[in-house]
């Protein structure tokens, strides 16, 4: 298992292929679940807690406790993840398992616009190009322009996964402020996710959406769901990514939403319209947009002289 480990550090965008790969199954694993919002969040990291408190315990011994600042932070991210799982779920039932992963990949813009909002980072030119690509992508995603939208209720969908949005992108925030020693990744995604799970609970409960005794092959999907995408996707990314240029790893978060897409074609039957796979493009080009750094000098560099 460390031979595993350091040959991923060693190699990170391996590790980060293989996540963003990784994740792309957690809305296919929610859609085969077939059960409540609620009850696939609460799953879903309630089965990952083992594992990451083994990985936590073991970081802890190496490097020492944390700060206790970290781990406030890191359980306050935490309520913004069960936010944004519960929201998401409800996403994928309306829309599919690949438009919801789309919508909530719009993160991508409203985590440099909040940061700008909230922490005076300014967002730049390239935010400022990209919004207007994602809102055309959300809109023919929503099924408003043309006929045959796929979805039984598209354009709640798309509301439900614009908060899926911004919850996730106050969940990256906080989770970057307590995920500051990236030497150990699972410590303050164990507080996250102990803390996303009864949340998540607290949030089911009221509305009747919690099952805990679900059927199978319904554990079976969870459990993947838990172990597959929230401890080894989650960690590879961890991982891979911080060692990165930003612009690598702008190409590689894109792997997400489109392998999303192509596997609920593949696995799910979903029938997106042309419209709405017209929005998937938008919204992805918008994501590379705002990501995706461009140093001319060695772009002039790397053109072949003419004549």
């Amino acid at each position: 298992m460390r031979a595993i480990v350091e040959l991923l550090r060693d190699r990170p965008m391996l590790a980060g292929a293989l996540g963003a790969l990784t994740i792309a199954f957690s809305a296919i694993f929610v859609r085969l679940a077939d059960v409540s919002p609620s009850t696939a969040a609460v799953f879903r990291c309630a089965y990952a807690l083992p594992p990451l408190a083994l990985l936590a315990w073991a970081e802890r011994r190496r490097y020492g406790p944390r700060a206790g600042a970290e781990i406030r932070l890191a359980w306050i991210a935490g309520i913004f993840f069960a936010i944004d799982l519960v929201l998401w779920h409800h996403t994928i039932g309306l829309l599919g398992a690949g438009l919801a992963t789309v919508l909530g990949n719009t993160q991508v813009v409203m985590v440099p616009l909040a940061a700008w909002l909230l922490m005076g980072e300014r967002p730049g030119a390239r935010v400022a190009a990209a919004v207007p690509l994602v809102m055309i992508g959300v809109i023919l995603i929503s099924g408003l322009l043309g006929q045959g939208a796929y979805g039984s209720d598209p354009l709640l969908g798309v509301a439900f996964g614009i908060g899926t949005g911004a919850s996730y992108a106050a969940f990256l925030l906080v989770q970057r402020q307590a995920n500051a020693d990236h030497r150990r990744p699972a410590s303050p995604l164990f507080d996250a996710t102990a803390s996303a799970a009864i949340v998540a609970l607290l949030i089911g409960l009221p509305l009747g959406e919690i099952d805990l005794a679900p059927s199978w092959p319904a554990h079976g999907w969870l459990i993947a769901l838990g172990l597959l995408v929230q401890v080894v996707g989650w960690l590879l990314i961890s991982t891979g990514l911080p060692r990165l240029p930003a612009a690598i790893t702008s190409v590689l978060l894109t792997i997400q939403p489109v392998a999303s897409v192509l596997l609920g074609i593949w696995l799910l039957s979903e029938t997106p319209s042309a419209l709405q796979l017209v929005g998937v493009g938008f919204v992805v080009i918008g994501l590379l947009v705002a990501t995706l750094r461009v140093r001319p000098h060695r772009w002039r560099r790397a053109q072949p002289e003419v004549g």
